[in-house]
């Protein structure tokens, strides 16, 4: 089947005729592996793959640096802590008002265009603090991070003296949402632990050049590393609504698809459509991963029955595993007495080929995450695996 399956002819008015050509969920598949490099692992560093995948997710403090791995071909670990110590790129709250690893270059632009995510959040938190001057409180929040970084809960408890009926959390939430901040290291740096201790994002970069961009530029990014996709799918990743005339003063920057269920896709022109049948290597991608998070349908990446098991009740979103391109398991590290183990947990059988490549690239994120340990094992769903199991080589 070819990736373009076929053609609607859609009469408008007796009249007006537009043809979108259809592509399949596969060629979807293949076409969001492609962009989000992870059909063939890339050639750019650590820096143009941020800014090509237009930020990372970095709830979880490490899931960069896996999220890196899995799509580059020479990635280390010293990469990206140098980018994050040397100011190149930052953590702070930004899509949906989560938080993301961006491009310093992004940081202040994207920050100003994602305002009504935060105004939302400020017109939440604010409804407790009656007559409160929001201008003074953004000022006094600046001078405080700005001598010295502390975590939002120790912001929140200074201003709770003034409003003693306020939660420090609730407080520490309205400051996030009003002045730009960023997660200073060494939270977020590989190898290291400790608070989620905050600064303001304008001091942290000092007197750095600020970009400006337009709501079009945000889009288009959108569009160049998960397209072709819906409006409603961009508003997802991005927590913004109302985008629909915005895109439509773009459509002649854009092309048009649909899909199986004859839902409008839009694309950049010069986008990579893969075909179907495009091979797909294993990957294993990290907690968070924009994959998951940037649709509102999200069959392209992972089928509807397994998402209770990726997405918990309290926010997390597990580790996944991609085998033939599409979500086939979860996966965790382990520390057993001296044995470091990486235990997949498979949803469905998988083929004795697909097995040998499950197991090669998960010796290599096994070195990759612990490079000095001798004692590494792998398990894989011990009873169905077994079951399945008809190759030596796959004894661990």
């Amino acid at each position: 089947m070819n990736k373009i399956m076929n053609e609607i002819i859609v009469l408008i008015g007796g009249a007006d005729i537009s043809i979108h050509s259809v592509l399949n969920k596969k060629t979807l598949n293949r076409t969001l592996l492609a962009r989000q490099l992870l059909l063939t692992r890339s050639s750019y560093t650590a820096n143009e793959a941020i800014y090509h995948l237009a930020g990372l997710q970095a709830q979880a403090p490490h899931a960069p640096y896996i999220a890196l791995w899995t799509r580059l071909q020479a990635f280390s670990h010293h990469e990206l802590t140098t980018l994050l110590t040397n100011r190149k790129t930052v953590r702070m709250a930004l899509h949906r008002g989560t938080l993301h690893l961006v491009s310093y270059k992004d940081a202040l632009a994207w920050r100003v265009l994602m305002k009504p995510v935060f105004d939302k959040a400020v017109r939440l938190f604010s409804k407790k603090l009656e007559g409160a001057d929001l201008e003074v409180l953004m000022k006094e929040s600046r001078k405080l991070l700005e001598e010295k970084p502390c975590t939002l809960h120790e912001l929140g408890l200074v201003f709770n003296e003034r409003w003693p009926h306020v939660s420090p959390d609730i407080m520490a939430n309205l400051v996030r949402s009003l002045v730009p901040l960023v997660q200073v290291p060494p939270r977020g740096i590989w190898g290291f632990s400790g608070k989620a201790s905050h600064t303001t994002l304008e001091y942290w970069l000092g007197d750095r050049e600020i970009r400006a961009a337009g709501m079009n530029e945000l889009i288009l990014r959108y569009f160049q590393a998960f397209g072709p996709a819906s409006i409603k799918d961009i508003q997802v990743w991005s927590g913004l609504t109302g985008l629909k005339k915005e895109v439509e003063l773009m459509r002649p920057q854009l092309r048009s698809f649909r899909d199986e269920n004859g839902t409008e896709l839009l694309d950049v022109q010069d986008g990579p459509i893969p075909e179907e049948n495009t091979p797909a290597p294993v990957r294993f991608l990290s907690e968070f991963d924009n994959m998951l998070l940037s649709f509102q349908d999200r069959s392209r990446i992972m089928e509807d029955r397994f998402k209770k098991r990726i997405f918990t009740k309290n926010g997390i979103i597990r580790p996944t595993v991609l085998v033939d391109g599409f979500v086939k398991g979860i996966w965790k590290i382990e520390e057993q007495k001296k044995i470091t183990v990486l235990v997949i947990e498979l949803f469905d059988k998988i083929s004795v080929k697909e097995q040998r490549a499950l197991f090669e690239e998960g010796h290599k994120l096994l070195n990759f995450i612990h490079p000095e340990k001798d004692g590494k094992s792998i398990t894989i769903n011990k009873e169905e695996f077994a079951k399945q199991q008809t190759s030596s080589d796959f004894q661990e």
